[in-house]
């Protein structure tokens, strides 16, 4: 319950929302903390500012990494171990990993924030994606070799709780190895850090949905962009100082005051 409860009412883009998600179901109260540190803004409408800290902007490009490349390692690698595959096919894992981070997360759910066809996101997206992709592989194929190639057989069987655990740890090492060079990413304007999406948090007025929504990162905040959206809102006069002006009124009056006379229906 309290961990749905952090994830809400907080103005990040929806895909960063799920890639926390996703580390979460991996890291556990790991990654749940690393939200709250680094996302989750304590005072709402500050989420811009604290957001800014380049050590924040390395864990929020590490999650969108990790959520992306992991999930597609693991699904793999329940894949393989059902249908009983050799394994020498662990390479599956690593296509399927660098695929769905590359093509899915990065893509195809940033192209909104990126510009441009798809086909252009992916040729922008393939070199930072490699490097941290292989930097998170450094850390957690060494941990799932050694675990999973071990005594226990039951490190390989999905069905079985240690092959999680292992999983787990091995998602822990990776993002650990890689947060360094997403750090560096991030700095070099190759990669996207953490970001700021208030179009799902604004009041829906005419002028305000008019405009399309607009990820605020650090980098626009820091080039002087205008990040207060218009709400449109006028004032309107009162109706009820409306109907004290209205002439039947005044009529009322001035036929109340002394000497005056209301004239009978003919």
């Amino acid at each position: 319950m309290w961990p749905g409860i952090q994830f809400r009412n907080n103005p990040e883009p929806s895909v960063m929302k799920w890639g926390f998600i996703l580390v979460t179901l991996y890291l556990g109260p790991v990654g749940l903390l690393l939200y709250v540190l680094a996302d989750k803004e304590r005072v709402p409408g500050t989420h811009e500012e604290f957001i800014k800290p380049l050590w924040k902007q390395g864990v929020g490009s590490t999650i969108h990494c990790v959520a992306g490349d992991a999930t597609g390692i693991i699904v793999a690698a329940v894949v393989t171990a059902v249908l009983g595959l050799p394994m020498w096919l662990d390479i599956i894992e690593y296509a399927a990993g660098f695929a769905l981070g590359l093509f899915i997360f990065q893509a195809l759910f940033m192209k909104n924030m990126m510009g441009g066809s798809y086909w252009e996101n992916v040729r922008k997206s393939f070199m930072p994606e490699f490097i941290s992709m292989n930097a998170m592989m450094a850390g957690m194929a060494p941990v799932l070799a050694i675990l999973m190639m071990g005594r226990d057989m039951r490190a390989m069987w999905p069905s079985e709780m240690l092959f999680w655990g292992v999983m787990a740890l091995g998602v822990g090492v990776g993002f650990l190895a890689a947060y360094p060079f997403n750090v560096w990413l991030v700095a070099k304007g190759m990669k996207h850090g953490l970001m700021t999406d208030r179009s799902e948090h604004s009041s829906a007025t005419p002028a305000a949905t008019a405009m399309p929504p607009k990820l605020l990162t650090p980098q626009r905040i820091a080039s002087g962009e205008n990040t207060t959206p218009s709400t449109g809102n006028t004032r309107r006069r009162s109706p009820r100082r409306e109907r004290r002006s209205l002439p039947w009124r005044r009529s009322r009056r001035s036929s109340s005051l002394p000497g005056s006379r209301i004239p009978s229906p003919r």
